[in-house]
């Protein structure tokens, strides 16, 4: 598949002659294509003279950044010590199973993405789920495939 790198030249023509400004101009190519591919790293190292091992170490340092397409749905599942002993670790291994993908991995129709976060600093309503920016408590196995269904069929038309 290829990718029209048009926008990623006209973002990296803005950044051109600012000192420092590789993360911001990563994070505005990966705000247009929904992650920084391989051809975009590519030009930004051909049109910036920045060797593509300099840009990788950035883009593989920092967490906010992705190096392959995401879902339409990212969910986060928070395993915070309140989250892990109220069911998050079973809330993440159902999703898992029920999914198809693995903690990082999209599934195969790129409807949804599967993160594990470490906390979100929603205690009190423990387990939490986020879907994209819509947070989710008190969240049960049961109520999961109800909650997967309603963003399935969102923009599924």
């Amino acid at each position: 598949m290829e990718i029209d790198l048009s926008d990623a030249k006209k973002t990296i023509e803005r950044y051109r002659d600012k000192k420092g400004a590789l993360i911001p101009l990563l994070q505005e190519i990966q705000d247009t294509y929904g992650y920084v591919s391989k051809e975009a790293v590519e030009l930004v190292s051909k049109e910036l003279s920045i060797y593509p091992v300099k840009i990788y170490g950035v883009l593989t340092f920092y967490t906010q950044f992705y190096l392959t397409p995401r879902g339409r749905h990212t969910i986060r599942v928070c395993q915070g010590t309140a989250c892990h002993v109220m069911g998050g670790k079973e809330l993440l291994d159902y999703l898992s199973d029920k999914l198809g993908v693995s903690e990082g991995e999209t599934t195969a129709d790129g409807t949804f993405s599967l993160e594990r976060v470490a906390c979100l600093g929603c205690c009190g309503i423990a387990p939490v789920i986020v879907v994209d920016e819509d947070f989710h408590g008190r969240c049960t196995i049961k109520n999961l495939d109800v909650l997967l269904d309603s963003y399935k069929s969102e923009g599924a038309e």
